[in-house]
């Protein structure tokens, strides 16, 4: 069985502990920090453990080539990608700045994902609770590497993933002595149920009993997310919006305020019927009506019934047709860190993965 992993000074993540609920705001601010202070304010009253950023340096992350192609989509916010990705980049100060208004003026726990080495310092020096390995890193194993050297928790999602990658990563981190948990993802925006496989989260703590497993989700709705709690996952994580309809392609798979309070409730609710503690109960006179469902709520039922079925999928963990968009969009090439010469033997410092101008 695996040990509690320790969050912070307060929190733990294992079975005997609540789900670690994030609230991943990522670039939703629309490079605003005063909407970004909103969001936090957002997610901590909906009940969130934790509020959680994107870090990146885009010349570490990005070649050359990926940031000076023309980005001109709907979701744009410059002509080529860099203007677009520095236009919704936060400078170090203003992370400073957003941890402080979430821990100290909200009460929320405050971290993000590290896209590159450079940011891993960068979140290291904030003294974050933990750090977020995205899916488009899950298998740059000298990022995993460096990550588990700072001996703080990491929490790596999976998407575009396959079995074998997966193994790589648990055999790389632990290693590295790194304390980590693994979330089953899959990085299709949004992702249909049918993709989403849930019971890959049992295949993870199957193979891997010794850490936890969690589910990062893009899913339309919340059925799929409480189910993946029912089935073990210690860390969800769901995008959270002020405004669906706005700018940005995370905003679709994204859940409003008032949906994701809805699904914290869902949550405790689930967790303390599992434990066996709470009976949930509806009051209406006569007892033949307790827990009784008036028509509309049994016709929802009913829906998300079928739609955690189609989500249950197959328990291979394996690369989805839908992340092919993110793959072509975010897949890293190993590119030499300097000009090598002929006949160099090539050592860990002279390469690094970034991500190359689009592969379709």
């Amino acid at each position: 069985m695996a040990d509690d992993l320790n969050i912070g000074q307060e929190r733990k993540i294992g079975m005997s502990h609540p789900c670690f609920i994030v609230a991943e705001i990522g670039q939703n601010h629309q490079g605003d920090i005063n909407i970004a202070k909103q969001l936090i304010s957002a997610a901590k009253a909906s009940g969130a453990d934790c509020v959680k950023f994107q870090k990146s340096c885009l010349v570490e992350k990005f070649n050359s080539a990926a940031l000076k192609r023309p980005y001109l989509g709907p979701n744009s916010w410059g002509d080529t990608y860099e203007e677009h990705k520095q236009f919704l980049e936060f400078s170090l100060d203003q992370f400073r700045e957003l941890q402080e208004f979430a821990t100290k003026q909200e009460g929320v726990m405050f971290s993000a994902s590290a896209m590159d080495m450079v940011s891993i310092d960068e979140l290291d020096s904030m003294n974050v609770p933990f750090i977020k390995i995205g899916s488009g890193d899950a298998n740059n194993l000298p990022l995993l590497k460096y990550a588990a050297s700072k001996k703080r928790p990491l929490i790596i999602s999976t998407g575009m993933q396959d079995m074998s990658t997966v193994r790589a990563v648990y055999r790389t981190v632990k290693a590295a002595g790194g304390q980590f948990c693994l979330c089953h993802c899959v990085s299709a925006y949004p992702t249909p149920p049918q993709q989403v496989n849930l019971r890959v989260l049992d295949t993870y703590r199957w193979e891997f009993p010794d850490i936890h497993v969690g589910y990062s989700g893009h899913e339309l709705g919340t059925a799929i997310s409480v189910a993946a709690v029912a089935l073990g996952a210690r860390v969800l994580e769901r995008h959270i919006t002020l405004d669906k309809s706005w700018k940005g392609s995370d905003h679709v798979c994204s859940l409003t305020p008032d949906e994701f309070k809805e699904l914290v409730n869902q949550v405790r609710t689930v967790e303390l019927a599992i434990d066996a503690i709470l009976l949930w109960t509806k009051s209406w006179k006569g007892s033949d009506h307790i827990c009784s469902l008036t028509p509309e709520e049994f016709k929802e039922l009913v829906n998300q019934v079928r739609t955690v079925e189609l989500a249950m999928g197959s328990p291979v963990k394996s690369f989805q047709p839908n992340e092919r968009p993110c793959y072509n969009k975010l897949g890293k090439s190993v590119v030499a860190t300097r000009p090598l010469p002929h006949g160099h033997v090539i050592r860990d410092s002279d390469i690094i993965a970034k991500v190359s101008k689009d592969l379709d």
